[in-house]
């Protein structure tokens, strides 16, 4: 339990023989003749044990690919520090985080050890502790690494949890990306928050409120980068870095509809990373929803690969109190 597996299950019956298929990541569960098998993706596959022809214990996910070497645990501090949230509070080794409900990230337990408490006291602590605070609960779970917390995926699916939006966490050497051939002419970069960056920003429709502009204005050492639209128009590109020792984190990086494919997202990037790299950084991180596929491709031929795999987890309607 809890240890990542191959197995080997007959999925039907063909002449001359049967057949089968293999399933790889995490035992999660194996009661009343069942399995549970989580994979890197957060996946859950459950298997009848009858079905079953094999099976052995495997080594761990890889943690990197043609990147820095780096652990689950350890990106997802380095992360959250790049998005701090305005209140947050210890349960335990877990944090609770919240931020008037901007983004889930900044709203959201990061459950990094052991909560000190049974699982179902501290999920009774979670639910009670955002609820007071008129907010969803949601607790951040990674996977598809050594470190991560499949065994809690499984646990909050039993109790009823809903995985709501899953991001991959993405990792590449910091100086190929300042070295790009990117023309940077027209990036400019900033210490503060101004209007016209938030323009262009697609979580501020309206007016932004107060906790976005606080969260996104705060982390170790932060940049703002901005590619300048036609007169009286928001910008046509933007981009948030956040320098943390080695790691250089890349977050809202946005360009203009009418301005894509013209190479202002790789301006962006690589304009934000020299900073970095002058900054003492050599590693670079960022995430992106699973279903953003543009955005893969993009940072797959910037050299960027998958680490790791987090999702968010909503409490169900009768934990909410």
């Amino acid at each position: 339990m809890g240890k990542r597996v191959s197995v080997r299950l007959i999925t039907g019956e063909r002449e001359p023989a049967p057949t089968f298929t293999d399933v790889v990541g995490v035992l999660t569960s194996w009661t009343e003749g069942s399995l549970c098998i989580t994979r890197r993706t957060g996946e859950a596959v459950r298997i009848a044990e009858s079905s079953l022809v094999a099976a052995k214990v495997v080594p761990a996910a890889p943690a990197r690919r043609r990147g820095p070497a780096a652990t689950a645990p350890e990106l997802d501090r380095v992360s959250a520090r790049a998005w701090p949230p305005l209140v947050s509070e210890p349960l335990g080794e877990w944090t609770l985080r919240a931020s008037g409900g901007f983004t889930r990230r900044a709203n959201s337990v990061l459950p990094l050890g052991d909560p000190g408490m049974a699982l179902d006291e501290a999920l009774r602590r979670v639910t009670d502790w955002y609820a007071a605070r008129e907010l969803p609960a949601y607790i951040q779970v990674s996977t598809g690494a050594e470190g991560t917390q499949e065994l809690l995926a499984a646990e909050l699916e039993t109790r009823g949890w809903t995985r709501e939006v899953s991001a991959r966490i993405r990792i590449a050497a910091l100086a190929p990306i300042g070295d790009l051939d990117a023309d940077t002419s027209a990036v400019t970069l900033s210490r503060r928050l101004d209007d016209a960056w938030l323009a262009r920003y697609q979580r501020s429709s309206g007016e932004p409120s107060p906790e976005a502009r606080t969260v996104l204005s705060g982390g170790p050492s932060v940049w703002f980068a901005t590619v300048p639209g036609r007169e009286g128009d928001a910008p046509a590109a933007i981009g948030r870095c956040v320098v943390d020792g080695r790691w250089a984190g890349f977050t809202a990086v946005e360009v203009a509809p009418e301005r894509r494919r013209q190479g202002l997202a790789k301006a962006v990037m690589t304009a934000l990373a020299r900073k970095a790299l002058d900054e003492g950084a050599s590693a670079a991180y960022l995430q992106v929803e699973t279903d953003n596929d543009g955005a893969h491709a993009l940072y797959e031929g910037m050299g960027f690969t998958v680490h790791h795999t987090y999702h968010h987890w909503r409490a169900s309607g009768h934990d909410v109190r």
